[in-house]
């Protein structure tokens, strides 16, 4: 399974559109998500064991996402990955909320 499949897997619970960068519909609540990092790690013999993945996943909502973010906080745990931090936005152009979650997760080869 892919990164953004498992991605999607992990949120699919949420009953929120899900969508890799961008989202094109028309709901005021939802996630899109990307990888901003992959990179080799754990090494052994100068061969790589595994990759490591740095997921951000963007909630947008026109009203109060605190509860949708300890959902997707858990969803994404529950689904292997590591939550590293997170922040606020308000993007002024759409008048959208905007909260930034960032994960970490290992795929052992």
């Amino acid at each position: 399974m892919s990164i953004n499949q498992l991605v999607i897997s992990a949120l699919s619970s949420l009953n929120i559109p899900v969508s890799f960068q961008t989202y094109e519909g028309t709901e005021q609540t939802y996630i899109t998500f990307f990888c901003y990092l992959e990179t080799g790690e754990l090494y052994s013999d100068d061969i790589q064991q595994g990759t490591a993945y740095y997921v951000q996943v963007d909630v947008w909502s026109k009203s109060n996402y605190t509860s949708l973010v300890e959902q997707v906080k858990s969803a994404m745990n529950q689904a292997g990955f590591s939550f590293l931090s997170a922040y606020d936005l308000y993007e002024n152009d759409t008048k959208i909320y905007h909260k930034v979650l960032r994960f970490y997760y290992f795929k052992e080869e």
